[in-house]
């Protein structure tokens, strides 16, 4: 059991960085989408080595269940793997080089020795199946981050609410769209129109109307 635990970490966080440099060089991006869904599986299995069973489902359910899912639907039918190619992907190398060697340089800097060392963090240590992961998070989560938790839900509610008012904003030419300011500014006099139509300008004054009687069921 003691060398399983490393072979399976090795092996997925080889297969994890392997589908995170695919995700980059790959320039299909339905392709892409399916390397970072592989990402996304190996990084589950590396939570649940770490008894983070809530952490691991929810990336898949969440992350590969609905975001990457969406993101395909969108890819399919925008049909964007049917254009052509990238081009100047060689003029534009040192600059990205450079933006690379920055932000990897800051990931050091934060995530270094001086930070998140070995010594810094207790050990991990192996707990009974009688152990639930979900009942830690929600009593961390509910209790000494109760605040935070609200606030990101509350900026959550407003990010929607302020991309749906910006989608109905945008008016669209040949569409029908709704003015409510317009309609309560509205009077009865300015939508009923009378005129006098006399029977030798209108055309329809000699038809005559046949009505007929319904019969009801015995």
């Amino acid at each position: 059991m003691n060398i399983l635990v490393p072979l399976v970490f090795y092996a997925f966080a080889a297969i994890l960085v392997a589908a995170s440099v695919m995700v980059i060089v790959s320039r299909n991006p339905v392709r892409g989408a399916l390397f970072l869904i592989l990402a996304f599986f190996c990084s589950a299995v590396l939570w649940l080595l770490l008894e983070a069973e809530f952490l691991a489902l929810a990336l898949i359910f969440v992350y590969v269940g609905a975001v990457m899912t969406l993101f395909l639907f969108v890819v399919m039918m925008l049909n964007i793997d049917k254009l052509p190619d990238q081009e100047g992907f060689v003029k534009f190398l040192p600059i990205g080089v450079l933006v690379m060697a920055v932000l990897v340089g800051l990931m050091i800097m934060v995530i270094g020795p001086h930070h998140f060392s070995l010594n810094t963090f207790a050990s991990h240590q192996m707990h009974s199946s009688d152990y639930s992961n979900v009942a830690e998070v929600g009593d961390t989560l509910y209790t000494q981050y109760v605040m935070p938790f609200e606030l990101a839900g509350m900026m959550l509610l407003v990010a929607i609410i302020s991309s749906i008012s910006l989608a109905h904003r945008v008016r669209r030419p040949n569409t029908r769209t709704q003015d409510i300011p317009t309609q309560i500014a509205t009077h009865s006099e300015d939508q009923l129109i009378f005129a006098n139509v006399d029977e030798k300008s209108d055309p329809f004054a000699n038809v005559k109307i046949k009505k007929t009687k319904k019969r009801g069921r015995k």
